[in-house]
């Protein structure tokens, strides 16, 4: 089987939601796995992927959604909810502007240990998603949205470097 494409959900305001979230709420370390979660399933690809219990199908309300997940620091639980883009029909994939089968990362969420999403923040995934797949073609990230979201990345690994070497001295004072 070929191997999907990775594209990201983009609002009518022109706003990334996933990236948004790597960005805000994950650590680098923490963005790394979860990327690397979503380029092992679309290498596999996702119907075959067996998840190792970082890639699920979503079931109740959230039915034909997926999530790649993560524990981050101070225990929270990560998910980046997704969907599947894999008609088989090549006339409705290019309907939907993907020159390939992919995986559309929706948004991404945190909660603490032993908690659980509520209705409402499924809710807002779920109108996200809903959006997406009104539009046609699809409205995904470019690479524009992409090297901006690559720039601000690396401007925060820099900054947690830094704050890192900054404990590391305090330690070494101590």
């Amino acid at each position: 089987m070929a191997r999907w494409d990775i594209v990201y959900n983009k609002t009518a305001d022109g706003r990334v939601p996933a990236l948004d979230y790597f960005i805000d709420s994950c650590t680098t370390k923490l963005h790394a796995f979860l990327n690397a979660v979503l380029d092992a399933v679309a290498a596999a690809p996702p119907p075959s992927f067996s998840g190792g219990g970082h890639w699920e199908a979503m079931s109740g309300d959230m039915a034909g959604y997926f999530e790649a997940k993560a524990v981050g620091p101070n225990r929270r639980h990560h998910r980046v909810f997704c969907l599947l883009e894999n008609s088989d029909d090549p006339s409705e994939m290019e309907r939907r502007g993907l020159p390939n089968k992919a995986i559309a990362v929706i948004t991404g969420m945190w909660k603490p240990n032993a908690t659980l999403f509520s209705d409402k923040e499924y809710a807002h995934v779920r109108s996200l998603g809903d959006d997406y797949l009104k539009q046609l073609p699809r409205r995904i990230a470019s690479a524009e949205d992409v090297t901006d979201f690559i720039a601000r990345l690396t401007e925060k690994r820099e900054q947690e470097r830094e704050t890192g070497r900054k404990k590391d001295e305090r330690r070494r004072k101590r």
